[in-house]
């Protein structure tokens, strides 16, 4: 295994590690002052999806050994984009962001950052960030399959959130 897929993997999943604390804080805090978790059983399915991502670009990596080439240059850009544009996303969020979905009664929708313009730009991002990934080791049966199962799962989970968003603010 190379060194920089090393690094930048290993960071990843730290990373992704990281936010699974913070969601779970988030959470407790959420439930403390009356939210209520939406869709919990579908929650379990996202998480498989994100460990078999990580799984497969690991495989697929050590599979293919792929040798650095330029266009992974473009691949390493296009990634630290979006992860400037998860940051954006979790810091205008800021104690409601979470990776599972959460309603409080009575809470305006927050409506900064990102959020001015989109409802849902860190689904977008994630996506994004499901096709970049695994591009800069050159694992391109990774980059087509899992962005698109993504969507397959953000069709479900995106529609039970806006509807417990309606209902809460009815």
């Amino acid at each position: 295994m190379s060194l920089w897929f090393a690094l930048w993997f290993g960071a990843v999943v730290v990373q992704r590690l990281a936010e699974l604390r913070l969601a779970k804080r988030n959470a407790e805090r959420l439930r403390r002052i009356g939210g209520y978790e939406v869709d919990a059983a579908f929650y379990p399915k996202i998480v498989l999806l994100h460990a078999s991502f990580f799984a497969c670009v690991f495989a697929e990596f050590l599979w293919r050994r792929p040798e650095p080439s330029p266009w992974m240059a473009a691949a390493a850009a296009a990634f630290l984009l979006l992860q400037a544009g998860r940051v954006w996303c979790i810091r205008s969020l800021g104690p409601y962001w979470n990776t599972r979905v959460f309603v409080v009664p009575g809470m305006k929708l927050v409506r900064k950052g990102p959020y001015r313009w989109m409802k849902h730009p860190n689904y977008l991002v994630v996506t994004l960030e499901m096709l970049a990934f695994p591009l800069l080791f050159g694992c391109f049966g990774a980059a087509c399959l899992f962005p698109a199962l993504n969507v397959l799962l953000l069709r479900r989970r995106i529609a039970a959130e806006e509807a417990a968003l309606r209902a809460a603010s009815a």
